[in-house]
């Protein structure tokens, strides 16, 4: 199977000291071994929101601000990369859909963050996931799934154990209309998700474990986007 795993970055370094970065390294090796080809798209959590916020404070542009944090999405890559045993891992970071294309086809792992500025890498991943034509993408996030609102200001909202994609293009679409709400996956993901048909799954990442086992047999506790035919 190919599978596109979308690790936030606040999930794979919620600090330059988690010790994070070798267990999904190991997740990812453990799917290799397991017959299944693996890209591994890359967030840049807080450390990114800290930069992009002190070159704000110092008069950057929005397209700046964009740059530095695909730049700190590449650099949380590379400690990813770094941690895969280099005789399944690519050797550099992928800086397009293309280099990752060709690192598969290697029978590499692809190791990816950030395109273009306007763009996340919640978006990055279910492109890339249609680009390569992947079986399964997975969105291992800070939340445990996908609510109908945000949780953190509706603490009774109900977690969808499944949706369809047009229901997550609903439901993500009212909450990024609620200002300072967060969704687990943005829109335009959203939007790539439900246009290319991708089976999905969005899962609290914190254990690596957790998508070992999704991939590997089917079990998770989150929740599975199908496609609309479905």
């Amino acid at each position: 199977m190919r599978v596109v795993v979308s690790v936030g970055g606040s999930v794979l370094v919620p600090d330059p000291d988690s010790n994070r970065v070798e267990p999904y390294a190991a997740g990812i090796e453990e799917l290799v071994a397991a017959g299944h080809e693996v890209a591994a798209v890359v967030g840049g959590g807080g450390v990114a929101r800290e930069y992009i916020g002190a070159a704000r404070d110092l008069g950057a542009n929005e397209i700046e601000l964009d740059q530095l944090g695909i730049a700190v999405t590449r650099l949380n890559a590379r400690l990813l990369l770094a941690a895969l045993d280099e005789r399944v891992a690519a050797s550099t970071v992928a800086e397009g859909y293309e280099g990752a294309d060709e690192a598969l086809h290697r029978g590499d792992v692809a190791v990816m963050g950030g395109v273009v500025p306007a763009q996340t890498t919640d978006a990055v991943a279910a492109a890339l996931a249609e680009y390569v034509d992947a079986d399964l993408l997975v969105y291992a996030t800070s939340v445990p799934g996908v609510f109908s609102a945000d949780p953190d200001d509706e603490p009774d909202a109900e977690r969808y154990d499944e949706l369809t994609a047009s229901a997550l293009v609903e439901t993500v679409a009212t909450m990024e209309m609620n200002a300072g709400s967060s969704a687990p996956v943005d829109l335009l993901a959203t939007k790539v998700i439900q246009r290319a048909g991708i089976d999905t799954i969005v899962l609290d990442g914190s254990e690596p474990d957790r998508v070992v086992r999704a991939v590997q047999s089917g079990e998770f506790d989150g929740t599975r986007i199908v496609p609309d035919e479905r």
